[in-house]
């Protein structure tokens, strides 16, 4: 068993013990499992997938970072959601505005890198549904 620490600026996501975590980082997704040699990594926007026995528990997150010592991870998130707090259809919407926002600010550096990380969330959220929906077979129901 590992012990997992999913904490974001405004709360603690999840705390407990897990068989393994599959966790997004620019090298590509890494799946940690007991003993696992000690890390400390970026995590990107992505799909966040937890194992305990049978049960997949699905987060979405942003960007942070997760440090690993064998019998322990903990990962700090800008922001991280559990699947069933996403809303397709909302995080459709607030896809297509962040591009439309990243059109706007094209001239603008530090607006642009902004809209830019909007859209990473919103594809890491849609990802996410996407994910547990393949996963779980649930009927496609929006977007």
């Amino acid at each position: 068993m590992l012990h997992l620490e999913l904490i974001t600026p405004d709360r603690v996501l999840f705390q407990g013990d897990i068989d393994s975590v599959s966790i997004p980082t620019p090298d590509g997704e890494i799946t940690v499992l007991p003993h696992h040699i000690p890390l400390i990594s970026i995590v990107k926007p992505g799909s966040i997938l937890m194992r305990t026995g049978k049960e997949e528990q699905f987060f979405s997150v942003s960007r942070g970072v997760v440090e690993v010592n064998g019998t322990s991870l903990r990962i700090l998130a800008d922001t991280a959601e559990r699947v069933d707090e996403l809303e397709e259809a909302a995080i459709a919407k607030a896809k297509e505005s962040a591009e439309k926002l990243m059109q706007e600010k094209r001239e603008d550096r530090e607006g642009f890198a902004e809209a830019t990380a909007i859209l990473d969330r919103e594809l890491a959220r849609l990802q996410t549904i996407r994910r547990h929906r393949s996963r779980t077979r649930t009927p496609h129901t929006g977007v």
